[in-house]
């Protein structure tokens, strides 16, 4: 079954068209993500902003061509946290499924997290064997599943996320040192918040997914342009991380944008990124991840084709 997804999330908007086979193998025809910063403003007044929904429909516009020229079997579109948080979201939501034909619903953070872990884990096969951490940092929100084989543990969706924490303490550029304090307290007290000690231990390994552990596997690479094979399965080590982090927090945001493997959109935003992957590798205990561009994106169009 050919299927469109489109992710319509609080930094980025992504397109994933993909045929799926009966044995729930999937293979990639088409893939396209573009920073729309939808969240952009939300944290401060709980609505979606006109400039950044503006943002989000001329990309649409623009997908909505690829999806009909592979001649798509099925188009879904979801919508994560800014949406599901704003008071406007529901309009926002309904604006998308009338304007553009798809079957367009708002995920909650439960159904964001399960769709999550399946793309992260659908090609991984034995090494599931273990208990395995998926870590998605989105904008709004950060989904922490973990899991052994197809079979889903602890899972939840917290209020941390690149574009809220970066907007709520980076204000300085670089960012001042009692930021980046303030940014990592309130990120820690978050995570411990959210996920209990018990569910903590006895996680044998950890796959991150989404434009943060993406852009740090790119930047460890040097890759120019980004080459999403060599990106796929990279293991980011706790040491490159805090490297990254130092480096980024040190330079200002036009610094930044030149640096080789960052995409410069994700500039504004990579420092909180950074710092908020090595806090939940600390709170679970791990010296390293693996990035993966297998994420809900996979999970849905899965979800579609086979149920």
């Amino acid at each position: 079954m050919r299927v469109a997804v489109v992710d319509i999330g609080t930094n980025s908007t992504r397109l994933l068209v993909a045929d799926v086979a009966v044995d729930g193998t999937l293979a990639e025809l088409a893939r396209e993500s573009t920073v729309t910063r939808l969240g952009e403003g939300a944290e401060a007044s709980g609505r979606l902003g006109e400039a950044p929904q503006a943002r989000v429909l001329a990309t649409l516009d623009r997908y909505t061509e690829t999806i009909a020229e592979h001649r798509c079997e099925a188009a879904t579109a979801v919508l994560t946290s800014a949406v599901r948080d704003a008071a406007n979201g529901a309009a926002f939501t309904a604006t998308v499924r009338e304007r553009y034909g798809l079957d367009a619903r708002t995920l909650s953070g439960e159904e964001e997290a399960r769709a999550t872990f399946r793309g992260a884990t659908a090609m991984r096969g034995g090494r599931t064997a273990d208990r395995v951490l998926v870590i998605d940092i989105g904008g709004g929100s950060t989904e922490l599943v973990t899991g052994r084989g197809a079979e889903i543990g602890f899972h939840v969706s917290t209020q941390v996320g690149v574009v809220r924490h970066t907007e709520r303490h980076l204000r300085a550029d670089p960012p001042a040192a009692g930021e980046l304090a303030a940014l990592t307290a309130d990120v820690r007290a978050e995570l411990r918040r959210a996920v209990p000690p018990p569910a903590r231990p006895d996680v044998a390994a950890a796959v991150a997914v989404a434009g943060t552990p993406t852009s740090c596997a790119a930047m460890e690479l040097g890759l120019e342009p980004y080459d999403a094979r060599r990106v796929e399965g990279h293991r980011l080590r706790r040491t490159t991380l805090e490297s990254q982090l130092a480096q980024l927090a040190a330079i200002p945001e036009t610094e930044r944008r030149q640096v080789r493997g960052l995409h410069p959109d994700r500039a504004p935003t990579i420092v909180a990124g950074v710092l908020i992957l090595l806090e939940v590798l600390d709170l679970f205990g791990l010296g390293s991840v693996e990035a993966s561009e297998r994420d809900i994106l996979w999970g849905v169009a899965l979800a579609t084709a086979t149920g």
